[in-house]
């Protein structure tokens, strides 16, 4: 049996995807934070963002939760992220 490894930053065209730079620091970002809609992930998020905050200093959240886990996020919804500096999106199971 052959293992073919996929690289997530390549387009399927073979051309690379441009990361974002790392932020230098946390301290007075805003962190956008996308729920996926599964039972943990809210939970989760209230612990994160309780220590980002607190240990490193991050100003603001903008918390967003998809309507449906199974269904893309809607477009108005990466409009109102893309106010952060940082995204997060996870699973919460």
């Amino acid at each position: 049996m052959t293992l073919k490894v996929l690289d997530p930053r390549q387009l399927p065209e073979g051309g690379a995807v441009a990361l974002a730079p790392a932020l230098a620091s946390l301290s007075g970002v805003v962190i956008g934070m996308l729920d996926n809609a599964k039972i943990g992930t809210a939970g989760f998020y209230a612990h994160l963002e309780s220590i980002l905050r607190e240990r490193y200093g991050a100003r603001d959240f903008i918390r967003r939760r998809k309507p449906d886990t199974s269904r893309p996020v809607p477009p108005e919804m990466l409009a109102e992220l893309s106010g952060a500096d940082a995204i997060l999106s996870g699973i919460g199971d």
